[in-house]
């Protein structure tokens, strides 16, 4: 079917395509212009058809032309929100399979938590060094909650400006044993 419509085709390159060369020279320009007028025509007339769907110019429509104009937005909004949805639909998937695989992944990684915990509880300690790391690792548990709590920043070390005649009476700078303190020598 193809090769005969090929053979024809060539056949009438053969033959007409000789009366086309004999054609003057008028003709292949008055073909040209006819050319030209017709495209210029499809193009305004595709131009007007835009600013119809844009909603511009529609006043010298009439009513079957409106409902037209119409059915063709409501064919092409409907195909812009079934292409919308298909797509939201295929990253939903896309997501959907990666949060499987990471959760997969999650429970692998807690398995081999587990594991190490439940290993390292029942290993015995046959290194010398291993009876005092879990010493270590008690100790510093231990004090990790100490180190992070808040230190009183009222501590006062050194000269205090205060009056000291107020804080101490002048008489009692000897202890007990009549002896002054070793801060006064």
């Amino acid at each position: 079917m193809i090769s005969m419509l090929k053979m024809l085709e060539k056949y009438q390159n053969c033959n007409f395509g000789a009366l086309e060369v004999n054609r003057p020279a008028k003709d292949l320009e008055q073909n040209k212009y006819r050319e030209y007028v017709n495209l210029k025509d499809k193009y305004e007339s595709l131009q007007r058809y835009q600013r119809h769907l844009l909603g511009e110019d529609l006043g010298p429509l009439t009513i079957n032309e409106l409902e037209h104009l119409e059915l063709q937005l409501d064919s092409s909004l409907k195909h812009i929100r079934s292409t919308k949805t298909q797509s939201m639909l295929d990253q939903l998937s896309d997501l959907q399979t990666k949060e499987r695989m990471l959760l997969g992944a999650n429970k692998i990684l807690e398995d081999k938590l587990h594991e190490y915990h439940s290993e390292s509880q029942l290993r015995p300690s046959w290194t010398p060094g291993d009876q005092y790391s879990s010493y270590n690792q008690q100790q510093q548990q231990q004090a990790q909650p100490w180190m992070f709590q808040h230190l009183d920043s009222n501590l006062q070390i050194g000269y205090n400006p205060v009056n000291s005649d107020d804080q101490m009476p002048t008489t009692t700078y000897q202890n007990q044993n009549n002896m002054l303190p070793g801060w006064r020598l």
